[in-house]
């Protein structure tokens, strides 16, 4: 490859518009279905899972703090949504002010 294409790559790569690029992804995969989409899984596990394997015990404890961190994350949730299931009961319970 000559250096002229190589920097007409480069520039034609610096002009991509990455935003726009997300949205078209982000449509397409809204158009998936179900079956589709784990298909779509199932081929990159096959294509990337033997490097997961490979590489799991340098992410692992990283991977477990922030399971940690989510399921502390989703029992303060809980609790909160409890607590404001409770003040909506109430605020249905009170009598209405209209007629």
């Amino acid at each position: 490859m000559s250096l002229n294409s190589q920097s007409e790559i480069q520039n034609s790569q610096s002009n991509v518009d990455w935003a726009e690029v997300e949205a078209e992804e982000i449509r397409l995969l809204r158009q998936m279905t179900i079956t589709e989409s784990v298909a779509h899984l199932v081929s990159l596990y096959r294509a990337f899972g033997p490097l997961l394997e490979q590489t799991e015990p340098l992410f692992r404890a990283e991977r477990e703090a922030y399971l940690i961190e989510l399921q502390r994350r989703l029992r303060r949730l809980e609790e909160w949504r409890k607590e404001h299931k409770k003040e909506k009961e109430e605020w249905l319970k009170k009598p209405s002010i209209c007629p």
